[in-house]
C-alpha cells in the first residue's frame, strides 16, 4: 500500500472543515502504519512516506490547533517495541570514529599521531586507507573457530543479538578456517546490500504489496532485524570484515596483514583497501575513491584511514568514544533548496533557547529534512553564532528560500540564502525575551570567561520551567543513561502533561500507581504493550555508576565526564560525598575533584550547583531509593598499577604526557593532575616542581621514567 499527497490540498489553503477532515483521515492512516511497523513489524509504507502524512498532520494542527483530536498522532505515544532481541554486552566496546571533512583535518590527524608518539618531523607513518561502507556494523564472536554470538554496535557497549539472522549470510563463515584460529576471536565488520540487490528487491517488495525500502543501508538493517531468520535468508546481505575486538592472540602485527588473515578465515574484505605511506597519498586516495563512488555496487559515505602498525594503535589508545589512531574523512557535504515556513523555539534541559527552522520537507542524502538547526540569535542575524557562518548582510527571515547542507551525522543546517528569492513581505527576525514556557520568564544571554555576551540564550526560570523539567526526563530515560526501551520522547511528554511521572522517581513507580492510571485504557496502549513497558523499567532498576551520573543531568557533565568521574570515586556513596563536600566549599574535597583527569573548574562549579538545590537533592534522593547503583567496573587487566592513582611531573623523555596518560588508564590506573594524601605513585622527570614537595608532604612513592616502563612492562 502506498500513501500518495500529492493530489492533496496544501496545508495553507485548507478550510477548517477540510482541515477537520483531514485530520481524522491522518489519525486513523498514522495509527494504522504504527501498528503494522511497532507490532507486525510489516511496514507498508516507506520512511519519507510516514514522515510526510506525519508533517502534513502537524502542519494542519500547527493552523488549527483548535481541531487537535484526541487520537491524534501529535499526543500518541506508539506502540511498545517488541524487545525481541536479548542486550548482548561487548567484550571490547564498539567504538565510532571521529570525523574529517576537509583535507586540512586529515594533515592534522597526521599530526596530533605524531606528537602523541613523539616521533620526529621526518617519521614514516603507514596507514591503510578503505571506502567506509554505509550499512550496518556488526561484531561477530568465535570461541574455537565457531560462531557463537553476532551482535550490532548499539550503542557501543551494548547491542541486539542477531546470530540467527547473521547465519543465514553467505560471507559470514560458521567456523574460520586455519590451523592457528585465536581460541577467542572477535570480526567486525559491516553487513551492506549492493544497489543492484536493493533495487531487485525493492522490485520484488513492490510486486508483492510490502514495504519498499528507502535506501540499501535501512533495507540492509531491516532485514537484519527480522523475527524470522528465513526472511533474512532470502535477503541479498553481504559482510565486509575489517576490525576485531577481544582476541585472545593477535594473529598479525599490522592492520593490513590482518586484513589478509581475514580472508585466509573465510571473510570478504574489501578489494579497495590500500596501504599507503603519506597523508598526500591519504588524500589522492580520497580524491580517486570519491571519483569512482558512483560506479560502485554499493553506498559509501568517505574513506577510513587507519594507522597499520597495530603497536602503535595500542599506544595511542582511545579518547572519549573514538579510536587516536583512525579517522573517517567524509564526502562533501550533500546540499539542498527548500523554503523556510517558521522558526520555532526549544527550550533545552539547561535552559538553553535553540532556534529550529521548520522546512518544506526535502530530500538530502536519501533523507527527508523538515527541521534544521538555526543554532542561535547571532546565526539568524547573520553575524556568527557557531556553524557555517552566512555569506555578510545575509540574515535569515520566514518565507525565505535557503539552501540547506547535511554532512554524514550531522544536524542538517541553513548555509545560505536565496535572496533573490525573499518574499517582500519578509521581515527580520526577533529572537524572544521571555520563555516560551507558561511562565514566561526573563530570557538572558549568558556570560563569557571574559565577561563578553556570549551567543547562547537561556531561561532563567531554572527548574520551575516545565520545559527543562521535560527534557531532565528525556534525559534520563535516553540511550546512553537509562536506556529505557519503549519510554521515548513522545511518551516521556505524554506522561509529563498527565501529571503521571514529574521526575525520574515517578518512572519505577508507574507500575504501581497503573491501578489508578489504567495506562492500558489509553490509544495506543493494551495489556501487552503496558506489560513490556513496566518489564523495561523493571530491568533498569540496576545501573551502572557512568550512566547514573550522566542521567542526573548536571550541566557540563556528559557521558564521557560522567565516565571519568565513575571511575575516579568508585561507588555512587563516595562520588554523592564528594560533591556534598564540594558544595559545602570542602577545600581538600575541591582539590581532590580537580586532580581526577578531564575534570576542572567548569564541571566542579557546575555540580556544587547542582546539589546546592534542596530540590535536586530531594530528586536525587527519591531516585536513590528506587534503583541500584553498581560500583564502577574494576580493571580486567592484573597489572601492577590497577586501581592505583598516578601523577606525571616534568619532562619524559621516552614519550609524550599524553601517551604515558593513556598507557596508565589502559592498565587501569586513575590519571591524576595534582599529587594529594590519596596518591599511590608519581612519575618524575626532569623539571618536576612543586608536586614532589606535594609528594614528600604526603609520603607518596616518587619514581623515575625508566622505573615506570619497568614497572608497567
Amino acid at each position: 500500500m502506498a500513501t500518495k499527497l500529492a493530489n492533496l490540498i496544501d496545508t495553507d489553503k485548507l478550510t477548517q472543515a477540510q482541515a477537520a477532515a483531514e485530520l481524522k483521515r491522518l489519525a486513523k492512516l498514522i495509527a494504522e502504519h504504527d501498528r503494522r511497523y511497532y507490532q507486525e513489524d510489516k511496514p507498508t509504507v516507506s520512511d519519507a512516506e510516514y514522515d510526510a502524512l506525519r508533517h502534513r498532520n502537524d502542519a494542519i494542527e500547527a493552523r488549527f490547533p483548535e481541531l487537535i483530536r484526541e487520537d491524534s498522532p501529535s499526543r500518541h505515544v506508539g506502540a511498545a517495541p517488541t524487545g525481541r532481541f536479548r542486550k548482548v554486552r561487548h567484550a571490547v566496546p564498539m567504538l565510532s570514529l571521529d570525523n574529517a571533512f576537509a583535507e586540512q583535518d586529515v594533515l592534522d590527524f597526521a599530526a596530533r599521531i605524531g606528537r602523541f608518539l613523539k616521533l620526529g618531523e621526518d617519521a614514516k607513518i603507514d596507514f591503510t586507507a578503505e571506502p567506509k561502507i554505509d550499512g550496518l556494523s556488526m561484531s561477530l564472536r568465535y570461541e574455537d573457530g565457531e560462531l557463537v554470538t553476532a551482535a550490532t554496535r548499539g550503542d557501543g557497549a551494548e547491542g541486539e543479538d542477531v546470530t540467527a539472522n547473521i547465519r543465514t549470510l553467505h560471507d559470514v563463515p560458521h567456523k574460520l578456517r586455519g590451523r592457528h584460529v585465536p581460541t577467542v576471536c572477535e570480526v567486525r565488520g559491516e553487513v551492506y546490500m549492493t544497489k543492484h540487490a536493493f533495487l531487485a528487491l525493492n522490485e520484488r517488495q513492490k510486486a508483492a504489496g510490502e514495504q519498499v525500502f528507502a535506501n540499501p543501508r535501512n533495507s540492509a538493517a531491516g532485514s537484519l532485524r527480522q523475527k524470522d531468520p528465513k526472511i533474512t535468508a532470502a535477503r541479498p546481505l553481504g559482510f565486509f570484515a575489517y576490525g576485531w575486538g577481544e582476541m585472545s592472540e593477535m594473529p598479525a602485527k599490522t592492520q593490513s596483514a590482518m586484513i589478509a588473515w581475514f580472508e585466509t578465515c573465510g571473510f570478504r574484505t574489501n578489494p579497495l583497501t590500500r596501504l599507503r605511506h603519506s597523508v598526500e597519498e591519504l588524500i589522492a586516495f580520497h580524491r580517486k575513491t570519491e571519483e569512482e563512488r558512483a560506479e560502485l555496487d554499493y553506498d559509501i559515505d568517505g574513506v577510513v584511514y587507519k594507522v597499520d602498525r597495530i603497536d602503535w594503535q595500542e599506544r595511542l589508545g582511545f579518547v572519549s568514544r573514538s579510536p587516536r589512531w583512525a579517522v573517517a574523512h567524509k564526502f562533501p557535504a550533500e546540499r539542498a533548496m527548500t523554503v523556510l515556513k517558521d522558526i520555532e523555539i526549544q527550550v533545552g534541559r539547561t535552559g538553553a533557547l535553540t532556534p529550529v527552522g521548520k522546512l518544506e520537507p526535502v530530500g538530502v542524502g536519501g533523507v527527508i529534512v523538515q527541521n534544521v538547526t538555526l543554532h542561535n540569535e547571532d546565526y539568524i542575524k547573520g553575524v556568527g553564532g557557531g556553524g557555517e557562518v552566512l555569506r555578510e548582510g545575509r540574515d535569515i527571515r520566514i518565507g525565505d528560500t535557503v539552501i540547506i547542507q547535511r554532512a554524514g551525522d550531522v544536524i542538517p543546517q541553513v548555509v545560505d540564502v536565496v535572496i533573490d528569492k525573499r518574499p517582500r513581505s519578509a521581515k527580520p527576525y526577533h529572537f524572544p525575551t521571555k520563555c516560551p514556557c507558561p511562565l514566561h520568564t526573563d530570557v538572558v544571554r549568558e556570560e563569557t570567561a571574559t565577561g563578553e555576551e556570549g551567543a547562547r540564550a537561556r531561561c532563567t526560570g531554572e527548574f520551575a520551567c516545565p520545559f527543562q523539567k521535560i527534557e531532565h526526563l528525556k534525559l534520563f530515560a535516553a540511550r546512553r543513561a537509562f536506556d529505557i526501551e519503549g519510554l521515548g520522547e513522545k511518551q516521556i511528554e505524554f506522561f509529563f502533561e498527565r501529571g503521571w511521572v514529574k521526575e525520574p522517581a515517578d518512572i519505577f513507580t508507574l507500575a504501581e500507581r497503573n491501578r489508578k492510571i489504567k495506562l492500558e485504557d489509553q490509544e495506543g496502549y493494551g495489556e501487552t504493550s503496558v506489560r513490556n513497558l513496566f518489564a523495561a523499567i523493571e530491568e533498569r532498576r540496576r545501573i551502572a555508576l557512568d550512566r547514573f551520573i550522566f542521567a542526573l543531568g548536571i550541566r557540563h557533565v556528559g557521558d564521557t565526564t560522567a565516565l571519568a568521574l565513575a571511575r575516579g570515586y568508585g561507588s555512587w556513596e563516595a562520588f554523592h560525598d564528594a560533591c556534598l563536600a564540594v558544595t559545602k566549599g570542602d577545600q581538600d574535597a575541591i582539590a581532590e575533584m580537580d586532580a581526577l583527569d578531564q575534570i576542572g573548574d567548569t564541571v566542579i562549579q557546575a555540580i556544587a550547583a547542582y546539589f546546592s538545590e534542596s530540590h535536586n537533592r530531594g530528586i536525587v534522593e527519591r531516585l536513590t531509593k528506587e534503583v541500584t547503583i553498581l560500583d564502577a567496573e574494576k580493571p580486567k587487566r592484573d597489572t601492577a598499577i590497577a586501581g592505583k592513582t598516578v601523577v606525571f611531573t616534568g619532562a619524559l623523555e621516552k614519550m609524550t604526557r599524553d601517551e604515558a596518560k593513556a598507557m596508565a588508564e589502559r592498565l587501569g590506573a586513575k590519571v591524576s593532575g595534582s599529587v594529594s594524601k590519596k596518591t599511590d605513585l608519581v612519575v618524575a622527570g626532569p623539571g618536576a616542581g612543586s608536586k614532589l614537595t606535594d609528594a614528600k608532604k604526603h609520603g607518596v612513592k616518587v619514581i623515575s621514567e625508566e622505573e615506570w616502563l619497568k614497572l608497567i612492562g
